[in-house]
């Protein structure tokens, strides 16, 4: 295992002697963290969260109480994954093979959540892999998201939709004539059909 010395990994965290952890991350209480994750600089680990086998996460991310990552999932950097929220690995799940003996890892294919820089998943939602969500989106709270999700979207409901568009503050956008505002920032982004892309 590699603990960087300004790691914090709790007493009853369960964190597997081949994982690698980053400078300044935060590992906290019953959390468990795999064999050959690698976790980042400057990240916190919430109670009772899970980070399956060969998970990747970047620097400076959160992932809240209960939260469930499977391998083998990928997350940029500075991602938050809400309390409770789950990013799934099983396209076609099953307990038993049709033969009726117990499903072993040879007997199924993972597929993977790709998390990139920025976005956000809120609490409680499920992330039903193979999918991706762009950089900076947005993921509501309880959502249950089955297609890919654009950079800068704002996705909710059952399944997730998206109703808008959020800046890299996470805030809505407000629409000015051809251009999105960010109201905290002020950034300006232009539209193209799916796409959002900041301004210059």
């Amino acid at each position: 295992m590699t603990i960087a010395d300004s790691a914090t990994i709790q007493a009853t965290a369960d964190v597997d002697e081949r994982a690698e952890i980053g400078e300044n991350t935060r590992i906290w209480h019953l959390a468990q963290v795999r064999e050959g994750a690698r976790i980042g600089t400057g990240c916190n680990i919430g109670r009772g969260a899970y980070v399956g086998p060969d998970v990747v996460i970047g620097d400076s991310c959160k992932l809240q109480n209960y939260a469930l990552v499977y391998e083998p999932a990928r997350l940029g950097n500075g991602v938050f994954i809400g309390p409770a929220a789950v990013l799934t690995n099983d396209e076609f799940p099953r307990a038993a093979n049709l033969d009726g003996s117990p499903k072993s890892t040879e007997d199924w294919t993972e597929v993977a959540v790709i998390v990139e820089d920025g976005a956000s998943i809120g609490a409680r939602a499920v992330c039903v892999a193979p999918v991706t969500i762009g950089a900076w989106a947005l993921v509501a709270a309880g959502a249950v998201v089955t297609k890919d999700v654009p950079a800068h979207a704002l996705v909710v409901g059952v399944p997730a939709r998206r109703i808008g568009w959020v800046g890299r503050a996470g805030r809505p956008l407000t629409q000015d004539g051809d251009d999105w505002v960010c109201p905290d920032t002020g950034e300006r982004y232009r539209e193209d059909g799916e796409t959002l892309t900041l301004v210059d």
